[in-house]
């Protein structure tokens, strides 16, 4: 399995204020999905002078906190043991990607695998010590409010959250669907403060979305992340698209966080010959396989694949491998730069550690970790809200084209124009 997220923009607000962050600490998660954060753990045997883990050294940290920080009850043996189990993972410098889960979020992670979970929808990390939103989810309370990327949760129902841990905010955010929960958000891109008050909900993921955009023949197909199925549903997507008489398709991966490396595959193979190369995996002695896919009867529609800072992992190696063959133009911008191989390994508890044991490469050999997809044209967003399939079906031609979304404009465009 992989997993994704990203590093966007250093924001104006963390620019002004990261000196008061105490670490820099960046792991991904859903506000109703996974969430991890880091504090410290105790308990242990072994003395100072021998060699391997100091458990000593970690029990009289535990002592010293519990016996004498202000907030007794956020200093329990859980809560420091969960936290020095996350440290170890995060101090390997994998940011966002390897990580430590609890049972609770091994759970939430099978339902998100799945296409669904509970919450108000979106991608949050820790960006120089303030909660920021990487992405809203697609058809979720987060993406009807407004939420948009870069966002910084300054207060939750009220309270000052700036300041707290990644896992202090989460836990005031989340909550049972069908309750409400009001954000304070600061929007670095405008300097303004919104109030936002969200009702949380069950959320189903639709991974596979398509439309014919209004007034051509270019079909967009979004993908959401990279659940079980998807690589199915795209195919089904495609003949549709082609029946109605799509002369171009628009592969939209902006905000996809990714998810399993077989349905990765499967996507490219959509588009790229039988038993084409789809990604290197290359492990610490520099051994390389490869994964090729395995589609009989893939589309030769002229193919445009919209990319972002959000478009992370999985997203990031079908967009490689389609750049790498020539299949398709790239529009949009550099993304996350997720690209190691998460494999699960499950503690006694139920709890476990995803960690990166491999990275991926381009089939060209192009290393995507901390480096992203670049892509071939650089179009920044310029609209209010992205335009997917949902919106633009119920949008005429003209309100498409005034939409905003320069990304799709110019994919329409690049579609449009004969080779």
């Amino acid at each position: 399995m992989d997993d994704p997220r990203t590093s966007p923009r250093r924001s104006p607000l963390a620019s002004l204020l990261g000196a008061l962050a105490v670490l820099l600490l960046c792991v991904t998660f859903f506000l109703g999905g996974i969430a991890v954060d880091r504090f410290l753990l105790g308990s242990g045997g072994a003395s100072a002078d021998e060699p391997g883990l100091n458990t000593a050294l970690l029990d009289e940290a535990r002592s010293v906190i519990q016996d004498n920080f202000v907030d007794r009850e956020a200093a329990t043996d859980e809560q420091l043991q969960t936290g020095a189990l996350a440290g170890m993972v995060d101090i390997l410098g994998d940011t966002g990607h390897s990580r430590f889960m609890t049972p609770q979020m091994v759970e939430e992670q099978a339902n998100y695998i799945a296409g669904e979970f509970e919450g108000i929808g979106a991608y949050v990390e820790m960006r120089d010590g303030f909660v920021t939103i990487v992405s809203p989810i697609d058809n979720s309370p987060a993406q009807a409010a407004g939420i948009q990327p870069g966002d910084v949760v300054t207060a939750v129902d009220g309270q000052d959250v700036t300041g707290m841990t990644l896992q202090g905010v989460v836990d005031l955010i989340l909550g049972p669907a069908g309750t409400e929960v009001t954000l304070t958000l600061f929007r670095p891109e405008t300097t303004e403060e919104l109030t936002l008050t969200l009702t949380r909900a069950r959320i189903e993921l639709q991974n596979v979305t398509w439309t014919m955009l209004p007034g051509t023949t270019v079909a967009q197909i979004r993908i959401a992340g990279f659940s079980e199925r998807v690589g199915d549903d795209l195919a089904e997507a495609i003949a549709a698209a082609e029946a109605q008489g799509a002369t171009g398709l628009i592969l939209d991966l902006r905000n996809n966080p990714g998810g399993l490396l077989s349905e990765a595959i499967n996507v490219a193979g959509r588009f790229l010959p039988k038993d084409s190369v789809v990604v290197l995996r290359q492990n610490a002695d520099g051994d390389v396989t490869e994964e090729k896919s395995d589609v009989d009867e893939p589309t030769t529609l002229p193919l445009v694949v919209l990319i972002n800072q959000g478009s992370a992992s999985a997203s990031e190696i079908v967009s490689g491998a389609l750049q790498d063959h020539q299949r398709a133009t790239l529009v949009g911008e550099t993304t996350f730069g997720t690209g190691t191989v998460l494999n699960e390994f499950g503690l006694s508890d139920g709890s476990a550690i995803l960690l990166a044991t491999e990275q991926w490469l381009t089939p060209d050999g192009r290393v995507i970790w901390r480096q992203g997809i670049v892509p071939d044209e650089t179009v920044e967003f310029t609209g209010t809200a992205l335009l997917v399939p949902e919106t633009a079906n119920d949008l005429t031609a003209e309100q498409v084209a005034a939409s905003g979304d320069a990304q799709v404009l110019r994919a329409v465009e690049l579609l449009s124009t004969p080779q």
